[in-house]
């Protein structure tokens, strides 16, 4: 019975020396190649679509880099009067697509919405994955740009009219598993 726990208990620590090496390696592929293959798949999607989008590397943190393909800012078209001949104009950020290493190596690609500041509270990311770097192929990225671009095309073709594409609702399954709608309201 002893010798069954303790070959358990060893195989659990085998498995946790396996995890802890495959962060070491997974942050070494990051940056010996990784990163910059992330890079190359989107700069040459994008010029292959004629999206007009900036790939951009963010390195403010060792070990949890970003490589973020954004579709800029804008002046937003709404704007803040501020006198007679003054006014300010509010900025909308048009969205991104990120690919952001994790704690532990791996990669999480996220979903950044458009929004406008100084307007509402900007919509929480969506998770496409999260992924091995052995996992992300280039195909991969045709996906996630396509996913990336249907919500930030639904986000901007904002119409109440299409009860699934509210903003600032929440789609909660009926009793008969439809979709209804629960606004939210301050205080729940």
């Amino acid at each position: 019975m002893l010798d069954a726990q303790l070959f358990n208990l060893q195989r659990k620590v085998e498995r946790y020396r396996e995890v802890k090496h495959n962060t070491l390696n997974y942050r070494e592929q990051w940056k010996a190649s990784f990163r910059d293959m992330i890079v190359q798949n989107l700069e040459s999607l994008c010029q292959a679509i004629g999206l007009e989008a900036k790939v951009e590397v963010r390195s403010e943190m060792e070990n949890l880099e970003a490589v973020v393909l954004t579709l800029g800012d804008v002046k937003s078209g709404l704007y803040q009067v501020l006198g007679s001949d003054l006014q300010r104009d509010l900025i909308k950020h048009n969205g991104s697509l990120i690919y952001q290493q994790l704690f532990n190596g791996k990669v999480i690609v996220l979903v950044n919405y458009p929004f406008i500041e100084n307007y509402g509270q900007p919509r929480p990311p969506k998770t496409i994955a999260i992924y091995r770097p052995e996992e992300l192929q280039p195909p991969f990225f045709i996906r996630h740009v396509e996913e990336m671009l249907q919500e930030v095309t639904t986000w901007e073709d904002y119409d109440d009219d299409e009860p699934t594409k509210r903003i600032g609702f929440k789609l909660n399954f009926g009793q008969k598993g439809e979709p209804g709608i629960a606004m939210e309201t301050e205080g729940q």
